[in-house]
């Protein structure tokens, strides 16, 4: 008796133990991580914040309801490469050359993305979307171990199918809508690894342009509006409804608990000063708002890069916390590299582990001070005050009582001024190149300053940005702005939508073309069309560089433009290094209507040509 009860407390103890060891491992067990991160989206665009009603986010709500909405998230640039650069190093992208779209991406791939320290400590790692870093094929040099670099309608690289099944890296074709076409290969590797810890980077091209909402998200915003604005509406939506696939894909798996997610834009929304209604769906306005910031994409000011900003992980951060302190994207990388139990290096990470400050076990406020340099413009933040340059322009403001940037302070208090200049200089010294900036006021940012920051009136609107219009003195504004381009073989016809283009004669023998000469475009270029067809076939795009005579066969691209009355939006690139001078696009048969055509060039202006 006396052995048999020495036994079973013996057991009881070692249960007791093992029970312990259990439930510390499962408090200590490393959280999947999933960063959704959308594209040019204004801060007013998501219903929580409460600034707008026409705007319907209620999965993204959920989120903010279950975890916490940072009412003052900021990115890293008002742009998309440098803030793309910085969210996925951890470190301020100045310090390894990044500075803006356009320079050098060198300095990028020396360093260690979040990804690729996930990857090497087991996680498995997957891109959907925007990557604008680089080729699509190099991604999973990156750290990824799987891609789904689908943003538009044309071909896209991945390594991976809808289902989450594996295929070869290579050029894949649209099978979905690009938004939903990322959430349900998200969704599926969920499926796939949900026995395994995951980092998904889910990068929405939305609501960028070229605005392509199918009806079935446009018919959700009925009335009148500007059409930009219901596309907006309608993308986000769609994004919206890729946050709820995905968040219902955990809890099928009872992952929420175990699943840390952050949602966050890269920049605010551009303006163009004038928000104009323009026809079709490339460069200008994006109908997205950054109601009640002042500026826009391409500034410092808040309306620029203070951002949507969500946090949730249920059973860790509390539910429902509206945090006031500043946090930046930069925060991400550190916070998941220490949730992850990755060893670093104090230099490694520019951003704070969130979690704490999230939870209060941290009362102070997560950074001393932000602080941002984007070309002739930088920027710091400590506390209330913001000190904004551009060029030899300054101003301070107190952001507590003046969050719309409306009253420049710096004469009233110039010690502040001072003080937070000696700061922001001391932290720019150490960007490469060191200084408070990196370049001259562009004729866009002298623009955007002297309307939004000093009260004078506005630019007239470029002509790619006139408003959708029936009248005569319209339709010949646009097509002066086609005439640059010529058509062969064919006709030109303006309409409302954009460029009408069809051949002669039904039984012609050839397609047409459009071309246009006379260029000087830093190779690759990317090339991105929004079109539809009567007539399934192959669009190309033929181009000469200043070392040809003549066009050569082997100089073409061609990629499949399928019948359809709904607009598809197609991209490649003209992959060659020297300077592109002569482009022709080779048209699918039948009568082709063309919203928008951008060639982008790798460094320097786009051309486009919009309807």
């Amino acid at each position: 008796m006396m052995q048999s009860t020495t036994t079973f407390r013996v057991c009881l103890v070692i249960g007791l133990s093992l029970a312990t060891v259990s439930n510390a491992a499962a408090k200590v067990e490393r959280p999947n991580i999933i960063v959704f991160y959308t594209d040019d989206h204004g801060y007013a665009d998501m219903s929580c914040q409460g600034v707008i009603d026409d705007i319907s986010t209620p999965n993204v709500d959920a989120l903010a309801r279950t975890g916490v909405l940072a009412r003052h998230g900021y990115s890293t640039a008002p742009q998309c490469v440098p803030s793309r650069a910085g969210l996925l190093v951890g470190k301020f992208q100045s310090k390894f050359g990044v500075e803006s779209n356009g320079h050098s991406l060198a300095g990028f791939d020396r360093e260690l993305t979040i990804a690729e320290r996930l990857q090497k400590a087991g996680y498995i790692t997957a891109q959907f979307g925007k990557w604008h870093l680089g080729p699509g094929s190099q991604i999973v040099e990156h750290g990824f171990k799987h891609v789904f670099n689908q943003n538009s309608g044309g071909p896209f690289v991945a390594n991976i199918n809808l289902d989450g099944s594996d295929r070869e890296l290579s050029t894949q074709r649209q099978q979905m809508y690009h938004i939903d076409a990322c959430s349900q290969a998200a969704a599926s590797l969920i499926e796939r690894y949900r026995d395994h810890p995951f980092f998904l980077y889910v990068a929405y091209r939305a609501p960028h342009v070229p605005l392509d909402a199918p009806q079935q998200y446009l018919d959700r915003f009925p009335g009148e509006m500007p059409e930009r604005r219901r596309q907006a509406l309608a993308m986000l939506s769609a994004v919206d409804d890729g946050v709820g696939l995905i968040t219902r894909t955990l809890a099928q798996h009872r992952l929420r608990e175990n699943t840390l997610i952050f949602y966050i834009g890269d920049n605010g929304a551009p303006l163009k000063i004038h928000k104009l209604d323009a026809p079709g769906g490339g460069p200008g306005w994006d109908g997205s708002l950054n109601d009640p910031l002042n500026g826009e994409k391409g500034m410092l000011s808040e309306g620029g890069m203070h951002v949507p900003f969500v946090a949730c992980w249920p059973g860790t951060i509390p539910a429902g916390l509206v945090f006031e302190h500043p946090v930046s994207a930069l925060d991400v990388a550190a916070t998941s590299a220490e949730l992850a139990m990755l060893e670093s290096k104090p230099e490694d990470f520019d951003g704070v582990n969130l979690i704490p400050y999230f939870t209060g076990a941290r009362k102070e406020a997560p950074h001393e001070f932000l602080a941002w340099r984007w070309s002739a413009q930088s920027a710091i933040r400590e506390g209330d005050w913001k000190l904004l340059r551009g060029g030899d322009r300054e101003y301070l403001y107190n952001l507590k009582s003046d969050l719309e940037e409306q009253h420049n302070l710096a004469d009233e208090h110039p010690e502040i001024a001072d003080r937070l200049r000696e700061k922001l200089s001391h932290w720019a010294s150490k960007l490469d190149p060191p200084g408070l900036a990196n370049g001259d006021m562009s004729k866009a940012a002298t623009d955007y300053f002297d309307f939004y920051l000093d009260g004078k009136p506005a630019s007239p609107a470029p002509k790619k940005f006139l408003p959708n219009s029936d009248s005569a003195e319209s339709k010949s504004e646009m097509q002066n702005l086609a005439s640059p381009w010529t058509i062969r073989g064919g006709k030109m016809t303006v309409t409302r939508e954009g460029l009408r283009l069809e051949p002669h004669r039904p039984d012609a023998p050839q397609a047409p073309f459009i071309t246009r000469n006379g260029l000087n475009l830093a190779g690759p270029v990317s090339v991105r069309m929004v079109v539809k067809t009567t007539a399934s076939g192959a669009l190309g795009v033929s181009w000469r560089t200043s070392m040809d005579e003549s066009f050569v066969e082997g100089n073409r691209v061609n990629f499949a433009a399928e019948k359809s009355d709904q607009w598809q939006t197609i991209e490649t690139r003209i992959p060659i290094e020297l300077k592109v001078i002569h482009v022709r696009i080779h048209l699918p048969p039948g009568t082709t209507s063309v919203k928008s055509v951008e060639l982008i060039p790798t460094t320097g202006p786009a051309i486009t040509l919009i309807k």
